[in-house]
């Protein structure tokens, strides 16, 4: 009872502390304000412009907002409104939403009956009798457990009675000749690791559960196998992304566990059209980087600020069969950012607002000649918005270190590109796509941690590309991989894309 009681006082110690440590965070943040504003008045006494005082003490609230909501705020990228402090009327609670239609799964009746003891009238004792054809139906969702099995496979031997010729019926297609496992059994494994996240250790204990013992060893042994017979259909789907005339391009790190990454950070690059996607995994972030990845590319890379995507076209070295183009989006995001401090990026961020209404407009609006519509659309209605945009950013006064100035500052580096979509109807106003496709990595390096190899960057490069590029085309990636492998297995170096089972 006693160390009870002192770990309770322990606890009610540290709780006190914390308070004290808050109210004094609070009251500085009060006195730097304070001081600021004190500077402005004794200018003002003095008769000096206080324009630049003015700014600073709009920066210093800014840094001291950053810091309020570092402490004691939620985090949230959504943007703030106005109307948001106003709490919404109490809405009646909802009971549930109903049950939701399962059109896929297979449905079994079972017809359920009265036990014998049962039926017998409560009231009369007489006998009761069933209802020709009336039921009471309710449903319910079930589980067929997975389960493993060995199959034997005896291939019938045949022989000619001259004794020169003997037949063997075939062997099944296997990833691995000679192996033990099945295709499908492999083509589940990467499904669940590179669509579903799974590290392999986590699989195998999975199926220990379900009866099968397999190492995780044997389980990446699978994924290499596959990787032989789908390796010329990556390569061709990085070929035709690289053959469009518009392509996105991000990046994300990706790390390699232990000392084979060299004590670097790696980094998954990303290649993009509207119905592909591809990964690579290079060991830098950097303009060498970046060459490397788009080779002898010639057309327009649709992609954010990063330098090294601009110094590929900049200097003698430049390349000058690349343009660059810039997202919208982003900028966007700087404005959202810097709006609580400063509320006249409102207006930037409703002007860019009417941007994507123009492009909403554009893919709901009828017609077959879809550039001839997006060119007349954006030339009408997108330039005056972007005419108004940049008399906007020439207007405003910001010091370049606040969050307002940060954003005017790489707005107007990248004018050019965030342009470049009014003459170019192929490019869309935003990276948007490719984020979005980007965000499988992320969650399969919180996962299972990146890679634990060189080769296995180029294992799960070449995963990932193919299964999220079925998913673009609307191709169930489990069918595709098979489908894909099969062909290859039949047929040695066999190109399948996605496109191609459509």
């Amino acid at each position: 009872m006693k160390g009870l009681a002192a770990k309770i006082e322990r606890e009610h110690d540290i709780a006190r502390v914390k308070e004290i440590a808050i109210d004094l965070d609070r009251a500085n943040l009060r006195l730097i304000e304070e001081i600021a504003r004190t500077k402005i008045e004794n200018a003002k006494l003095r008769g000096e412009d206080t324009r630049t005082l003015e700014l600073d003490l709009q920066f210093t609230k800014e840094k001291l907002a950053a810091r309020e909501q570092a402490l004691f705020g939620r985090s949230s990228e959504k943007r703030a409104h106005p109307d948001e402090a106003v709490p919404s009327p109490r809405k009646a609670k909802k009971t549930g939403h109903g049950p939701t239609p399962q059109p896929e799964l297979p449905v079994e009746t079972r017809e359920i009956v009265l036990p014998e003891d049962e039926r017998s009238c409560p009231s009369c004792g007489g006998p009761l009798e069933a209802m020709k054809g009336q039921f009471e139906d309710s449903d319910e969702i079930d589980v067929v457990e997975r389960s493993f099995r060995v199959v034997v496979h005896r291939r019938q031997k045949y022989r000619c009675r001259c004794g020169e010729c003997v037949k063997t019926a075939p062997a099944p297609e296997k990833v691995i000749p000679g192996g033990r496992y099945s295709l499908p059994f492999a083509v589940n494994v990467a499904i669940a690791k590179y669509e579903d996240h799974l590290p392999l250790a986590r699989q195998a204990k999975q199926m220990a559960r379900e009866g099968l013992r397999v190492s995780s060893q044997t389980l990446w042994d699978q994924l290499v196998g596959l990787e032989m017979h789908l390796e010329s259909s990556y390569e061709a789907l990085l070929t035709g992304i690289f053959s469009a005339p518009v392509i996105a391009a991000d990046e994300t790190r990706w790390p390699i566990l232990g000392k084979k990454s060299g004590g670097k950070s790696w980094w998954a690059w990303s290649v993009a059209t509207p119905d592909a996607v591809a990964y690579r995994i290079l060991d830098a972030r950097s303009t060498a980087a970046a060459k490397d990845l788009l080779g002898d590319y010639r057309g327009t890379v649709l992609c954010d600020g990063y330098a090294g995507y601009k110094a590929l076209t900049q200097g003698a070295r430049g390349d000058p069969r690349i343009t660059l183009a810039h997202c919208w989006s982003h900028v966007r995001r700087k404005f959202v950012k810097a709006e609580p401090n400063y509320p006249e990026a409102a207006e930037m961020i409703d002007l860019i607002g009417d941007l994507y209404d123009v492009e909403r407009e554009i893919r709901e609006a009828p017609g077959a000649d879809r550039e001839a519509l997006t060119r007349e659309r954006r030339q009408a209605k997108s330039k005056p918005i972007v005419e108004q945009i940049e008399h906007w950013l020439v207007r405003q006064k910001a010091l370049p270190r606040s969050s307002l100035g940060s954003a005017i500052t790489y707005t107007a580096k990248l004018w050019s590109g965030l342009c470049r979509f009014l003459d170019d109807p192929r490019l869309p106003i935003d990276n948007n796509g490719l984020e979005r496709a980007i965000r499988p990595l992320a969650l399969g390096r919180k996962n299972h941690h990146g890679s634990r190899s060189i080769h296995g960057t180029r294992v799960a490069a070449l995963f990932y590309s193919l299964i999220e590029s079925a998913k673009i085309v609307g191709v169930e990636p489990r069918a595709y991989l098979l489908e894909a492998t099969r062909r290859a297995i039949r047929e040695p170096g066999a190109v399948t894309l996605p496109n191609d089972l459509i």
